[in-house]
């Protein structure tokens, strides 16, 4: 640069240029036209890669059970070779298996996080963490029936709960409660593995240290890791020594970390997405750096902001059309639209159940329903045209919905 002036010196486009240009599309339909017509009838490389890494169905089996705590147990998974599930699909630290259960004649789906590694899968198992809640249909049916040998079915690895380097800062705050320890267990030990190049400050709120699930091992990859993985213990209802007391608040978080230079990552249950809503909500810190992962059905709707209050304890009719049939079932206002086709042992499709993903979106053709503005994972042009997803959507009035079929494998 020169005073004002900038010198930029542009090649020229040349003649070979210009002749490459306009000979493209004919060279290409020539090429085309010499090809052989016969049906390319093996799968190619690029798709055979697509199956192992996104397959729709994977037929698993029990390996191993272990107690955590009283009430939280991993369960060990294998590849179901007899029935196809040769290997098991590679997934990113922090994404989770959605599982399919018959139980009591309907069909039911439940995501659990993944709390072993994508190294841990390469070698043969997937670990899930199941915490047992007294009222869970589907945790006590795990509970209850999941033994060394049993036969389980899951989807492929989903979500979108895990580091990315175009999109997260390098410091990544884990906020975790409960059994939301899981994901943050995944990518801990893949930190270990030195497969995951960030460093992991985890926030861990437990009612007591009893309850702490993987404590030893937490400990073990806190002092491996040369100061990459750290762990901070909150405890709401008892002070212990070198432990913090009470709830996960913004000042506790600076107290630790620099919120200004990490993304935060959230794990837990409903209340705590609740209590964290307000807290984040002091900080200046930009949407993209805060990341929630979806924590399934929501357990009392009639506790949200917004839900009306006459609505509650009624229901309602719901004329569903589905793959040609025509059906009318009950739909309680208290229950998402989800769980009411699937007591009706419709078997709709679904995955996260928590408004993300999509697989349950549905056409709303008459009525009207509820849905947490948290939750609404909707594009505007499907809020536009009437689309909802059942799995956080709640009946207001009597209803007409085209549900998609689940496929079936």
């Amino acid at each position: 640069m020169t005073g004002d002036k900038i010198n930029i010196k542009i090649k020229p486009l040349g003649i070979l240029d210009l002749l490459a240009f306009k000979n493209l599309v004919p060279g290409r339909k020539k090429r085309i036209q010499k090809a052989p017509a016969t049906v390319i009838d093996s799968l190619q490389p690029v798709n055979a890669l697509a199956c192992k890494l996104h397959p729709s169905v994977q037929h698993l089996i029990v390996g191993e059970v272990r107690d955590e705590t009283g009430d939280v147990r991993t369960y060990k998974l294998l590849p179901n070779k007899e029935k196809m599930t040769d290997e098991l699909a590679y997934f990113r630290p922090g994404q989770y298996l959605s599982f399919t259960f018959e139980v009591e004649g309907a069909t039911v789906t439940r995501p659990y996080s993944i709390s072993s590694s994508p190294r841990e899968a390469l070698a043969g198992f997937y670990e899930i963490t199941v915490k047992r809640d007294q009222g869970g249909f589907i945790s006590n049916h795990i509970w209850n029936n999941w033994t060394v040998g049993s036969e389980v079915v899951s989807g492929g690895p989903e979500g979108q709960f895990y580091y990315d380097n175009l999109r997260d800062r390098k410091h990544i705050v884990g906020i975790a409660g409960g059994s939301g320890i899981t994901p943050f267990r995944s990518m801990a030990k893949s930190i270990q593995e030195k497969d995951l190049d960030i460093n992991l400050t985890i926030f861990y709120g437990s009612n007591k240290k009893e309850e702490i699930i993987f404590y030893d091992e937490l400990a073990e990859l806190k002092a491996s890791s040369g100061g990459r993985i750290k762990v901070i213990h909150v405890l709401a209802e008892e002070r212990v020594e070198d432990f913090e007391h009470g709830f996960i608040t913004v000042d506790l978080l600076k107290k630790y970390v620099d919120l200004q230079d990490c993304s935060i990552f959230i794990c837990g249950p409903q209340a705590m997405y609740d209590h964290l809503n307000q807290e984040l909500g002091k900080l200046e810190i930009s949407r993209k750096y805060i990341r929630r992962e979806v924590f399934g059905e929501i357990k009392d709707v009639r506790s949200l902001s917004g839900y009306p209050a006459e609505a509650a304890g009624k229901t309602f009719r719901m004329l569903v059309y589905m793959g040609g049939r025509q059906v009318e079932i009950e739909a309680s206002a208290g229950e998402s639209l989800l769980v009411a086709l699937e007591r009706a042992g419709l078997c709709p499709p679904a995955t996260c159940r928590s408004g993300s993903c999509g697989v349950c979106r549905s056409l709303l053709i008459k009525g009207d329903v509820f849905i947490p503005g948290d939750v609404d994972g909707r594009r505007q042009a499907d809020k536009k045209f009437g689309y909802i997803h059942p799995c956080v959507s709640f009946p207001l009035e009597n209803l007409e919905i085209v549900v998609p079929r689940r496929k079936v494998h």
